[in-house]
């Protein structure tokens, strides 16, 4: 596959996910505190669904495992958001089984080679070790916001998921400088404004 369509591929995963950070922004100026609609989870699902794809094409390691460990809180918050079911049954058998038949697809062709997602002569390990780092941190908010959203018994993103957002986009930003992914560069670029954003949201609101 050419760059340009790895690339392409990557642009349209990272404008996903912008959309729906710009949307959760946007609704939550509206109504002057941070909030977490419907949409910013279902396109968080689609997004992450083609950054896996991308991360897999780059043979980024630590892009796949990020998405990896997000894909199912995704679902979560839907479920508790009420919304899991009014998808079509085949929609969803088909999102819990992506992850296995991504994995049982590859290597069934040979086409999946463990070896080159640690290719250190593409990426120095030094810089493997930081993006994999940036992304569990990065990963993390969404584990500490599933945690949270299960004790409130609805979906909700605190004041700790902007934290460790920006923290975790700040280094995935660093990374992609020092990776040279354009991707990674314009997609966490555009975060670190909107987590700025909702911080200071969250300050407004508890005054």
């Amino acid at each position: 596959m050419s760059s340009l369509m790895i690339y392409s591929v990557g642009f349209l995963a990272q404008l996903l996910f912008s959309s729906r950070t710009f949307y959760q922004w946007i609704a939550s100026e509206k109504q002057k505190q941070v909030v977490a609609p419907r949409f910013f989870w279902q396109m968080s699902l689609l997004a992450s669904i083609l950054l896996f794809v991308y991360g897999y094409l780059r043979h980024d390691f630590a892009i796949m495992l990020g998405q990896s460990l997000t894909y199912f809180i995704y679902i979560r918050n839907i479920q508790l958001e009420g919304h899991w079911r009014k998808f079509p049954k085949i929609s969803r058998v088909f999102l819990w089984l992506f992850p296995v038949l991504i994995v049982v697809y590859y290597f069934n062709n040979n086409t999946m080679d463990i070896q080159n997602l640690f290719d250190t002569e593409n990426i120095p390990i030094y810089l493997l070790a930081l993006g994999i780092l940036s992304q569990l941190l990065f990963t993390f908010r969404f584990i500490y916001q599933w945690i949270y959203s299960e004790k409130q018994k609805f979906s909700c993103l605190p004041k700790g998921f902007w934290l460790i957002s920006l923290m975790g986009s700040i280094l995935i930003l660093i990374y992609g400088i020092l990776r040279q992914d354009p991707v990674l560069i314009v997609g966490h670029a555009f975060g670190i404004t909107i987590y700025f954003r909702n911080l200071k949201l969250l300050k407004l609101e508890n005054n």
